[in-house]
């Protein structure tokens, strides 16, 4: 009963950490870094962007996809309709390397949306005071997107509840057969207390703080002149603002970037 929920969030996990948001952010991230290397060696919001390079980068090398779909490839896809006196389940190490690997997932993730909570903050303040205008303003767009990504799509709430499902398959294939493979390790039964966090109140906590920060809008308003507020619409339509100063003689509305992602 358990190898078909086991098998659904092995996809569901390995689904949202392949996604292209994510990639596709990480990319951008380290085009940053490589242009801005030799100019802004010791500016701390570039060395607080090089902490979150460093946290996508130990992500990906840790193979966390490739194991999760390795063991989801283990699960047969059809059970017969009579319960057989046996079937074919994961071995006990198997399930033991992808939940320390799942642990260690979880770790760094909150690790990187931590990270990303910091570089922006240190990048709107220095906005405030109107230095590296280029720099600040593309990374606080960009760690603002990398942050929602990895929130929007449930990343890490998707590799806590595989945990779960994992600790149970553990401890049912262990009664059957002991085969223990990591040793001197005991799988913790609560995440909150391995992670040190109440994962959902750390990302409020996140989110107010960069919601309430102080908005640099004193040169903003010298490069962008005054626009009038966007208007909702109805449906899934995007937001947009006309630009009135920016285009006096065309009668054309101007979309205006507020950091939503692109679909």
């Amino acid at each position: 009963r358990w190898l078909p929920v086991l098998r659904r969030r092995c996809g569901m996990a390995g689904k949202r950490l392949s996604g292209t948001g994510l990639a596709a952010e990480g990319r951008v991230l380290r085009a940053v870094l490589y242009v801005y290397h030799s100019r802004l060696l010791r500016h701390r919001p570039y060395l607080a962007l090089q902490q979150v390079e460093q946290c996508l980068k130990r992500l990906w090398k840790m193979n966390l996809v490739g194991c999760i779909e390795t063991l989801a490839g283990l699960i047969p896809k059809q059970n017969t309709p009579q319960a057989p006196a046996e079937c074919l389940v994961p071995s006990q190490p198997m399930l033991e390397t992808v939940a320390l690997k799942v642990l260690g997932g979880c770790k760094l993730i909150l690790r990187l949306l931590d990270c990303c909570c910091k570089a922006f903050l240190l990048s709107v303040q220095h906005l405030c005071s109107e230095e590296f205008i280029l720099l600040n303003t593309v990374a606080s767009g960009l760690l603002s997107r990398l942050w929602f990504v990895i929130q929007y799509r449930c990343v890490l709430q998707s590799l806590i509840s595989l945990y779960g499902i994992l600790l149970t398959s553990l401890r049912l294939v262990s009664e059957t057969q002991q085969m223990p493979y990591i040793k001197g390790f005991t799988f913790p039964s609560d995440i909150s207390n391995f992670l040190g966090v109440n994962v959902s109140s750390e990302v409020k906590k996140q989110k107010a703080r960069m919601l309430t920060t102080k908005k640099p809008t004193s040169w903003l308003k010298k490069l962008f002149p005054t626009m009038p507020e966007a208007v909702s619409v109805v449906g899934k339509k995007r937001r947009f603002a006309t630009c009135t100063s920016a285009v006096k003689n065309r009668n054309i509305p101007c979309p205006v970037d507020i950091g939503e992602p692109v679909l």
